[in-house]
């Protein structure tokens, strides 16, 4: 069971009524609440205005009982909770290289304007591995500039170990980054522009490459890259300090990693290795001592010592 977060209240200054909503999307899953749990305690305890954070909870399964944990832990917390319909990627999926990539939710993301009514406009999307220590509401403000999404971007990792030596020999194939300059940056946190994504029919575009991956083998990962292929070179870049990813290690061993240098808005357990199944197994690395103290979980032992 979780134990109940304190309510969170707005700060002076957001009494101000042209103050916007900030909606947060995040999935929801049986095997990942507790990093929910955790994620959203970070948002509320860090924002100067928690009331204006909307929560936008995407899962497969709408039952009372699966949803009476976040009610229980966060009974004045602003959320809604949107079914997401696992056999829209029925038939589209390809196995990668890690079972939990390969997880109907984890393509969610990519059906966002669909699934969440069309008032909304735009939204920040949140792994459930993510702690927050720093105003969401500075990650809201980014200026797109006209792009679809925005996302802390890597230009100095090596882009072409993200697809196969088929799809770079293939001038069809590789052909799609003419004209643009792609790099990395990781799908677990966007700030994305809706209107802009169902005016451009992007899920089409995504379930395109999903559809070619099908029948020859172009990448190894889940999600990632179908986005990246259409993305990638094309979005607004937002400052690293809100993805510090890859703490959960690499996506086969989940080895423990240091902090990069530089500040820190986001913490991202990205990788193998989940903070608290590594604290529950008492095998933790440092950097999940950053995770602890917002995790609401109660196992029987705490339980027992209350």
């Amino acid at each position: 069971s979780f134990r109940e977060a304190p309510a969170f209240s707005n700060g002076r200054s957001c009494n101000n009524k042209s103050t916007m909503m900030i909606h947060v999307v995040m999935p929801l899953d049986a095997n990942y609440i507790r990093g929910t749990m955790a994620a959203v305690l970070s948002i509320l305890q860090h924002s100067t205005c928690p009331e204006n954070v909307s929560f936008h909870f995407l899962t497969v399964h709408t039952s009372p009982e699966f949803l009476a944990p976040i009610q229980a832990t966060f009974p004045y917390l602003n959320f809604t909770v949107h079914r997401f319909d696992s056999s829209r990627v029925h038939g589209k999926i390809s196995k990668s290289i890690r079972q939990a990539l390969d997880q109907p939710l984890n393509y969610a993301r990519i059906y966002m304007p669909e699934i969440l009514p069309p008032e909304i406009r735009r939204v920040i999307y949140l792994d459930s591995d993510v702690i927050v220590v720093d105003d969401i509401a500075r990650l809201w403000s980014v200026d797109l500039g006209g792009k679809v999404l925005a996302a802390p971007e890597y230009c100095h990792a090596n882009f072409s170990n993200y697809f196969t030596a088929g799809f770079w020999s293939d001038p069809s194939l590789a052909g799609t980054f003419a004209g643009r300059r792609p790099c990395y940056f990781n799908t677990g946190v966007m700030v994305v522009d809706l209107d802009r994504w169902r005016r451009g029919a992007y899920t089409e575009k995504v379930e395109g490459w999903m559809a070619i991956q099908k029948h020859k083998r172009i990448y190894h990962l889940g999600s990632l890259p179908p986005i990246l292929l259409v993305f990638a070179g094309n979005i607004k870049a937002v400052h690293h300090r809100w993805n510090q990813h890859g703490l959960g290690g690499d996506n086969l061993e989940g080895r423990c990693r240091e902090l990069h240098p530089g500040p820190i808005s986001l913490l991202h357990w990205s990788g193998k290795g989940k903070p608290w199944l590594r604290l529950d197994a008492r095998r933790p690395c440092t950097v999940d001592y950053l995770w602890a103290p917002y995790d609401l979980y109660r196992s029987t032992r705490v339980a027992l010592e209350d």
